[in-house]
């Protein structure tokens, strides 16, 4: 019972870390590039939307299946719901710290889930673009959805 819940306890924390490498989006560098050029973030302006402690994040750990590059924090999209004066929405928010938030395969699937959710829900969706378009190393992929 003890070592089971050092387990858990340790699986909790790596849970935590990866949370919190996630949420460092694109680094601290590209950050300050975008607060620089008076942007902000892809979650600041989630945050910034929707009531205060309501946004639910889906696909914070998705990854492209390309290899070929460093590894591309929620694959460049942050998506999810939340609330507006009480009210559900669905939202999703391109992150251009995080490859120039180019669209991928996994990318534009995890904004078509979330269109499907908030279709299936009744709920408004809003999209936050910040993009550079097509990511072109993955091919032509990224445009068939």
């Amino acid at each position: 019972m003890v070592e089971d819940n050092q387990i858990k306890r340790r699986q909790l924390a790596e849970l935590e870390e990866r949370r919190a490498k996630a949420k460092e989006m694109g680094g601290r560098e590209r950050v300050e590039r975008q607060k620089k050029q008076g942007k902000l973030t892809a979650r600041e302006r989630i945050d910034m939307l929707l009531d205060k402690g309501t946004f639910r994040e889906i696909g914070m750990f998705a990854k492209s299946r390309n290899t070929a590059y460093k590894e591309v924090p929620a694959d460049g999209v942050v998506t999810g719901y939340g609330e507006i004066d009480g009210r559900k929405v669905y939202i999703f928010s391109q992150d251009f710290t995080s490859m120039g938030g180019t669209l991928s395969e996994i990318h534009g699937k995890k904004i078509c889930s979330i269109l499907d959710s908030a279709l299936r829900a009744g709920c408004p969706i809003i999209g936050i673009n910040d993009s550079g378009g097509a990511r072109i190393q993955d091919g032509v992929d990224a445009l068939s959805l």
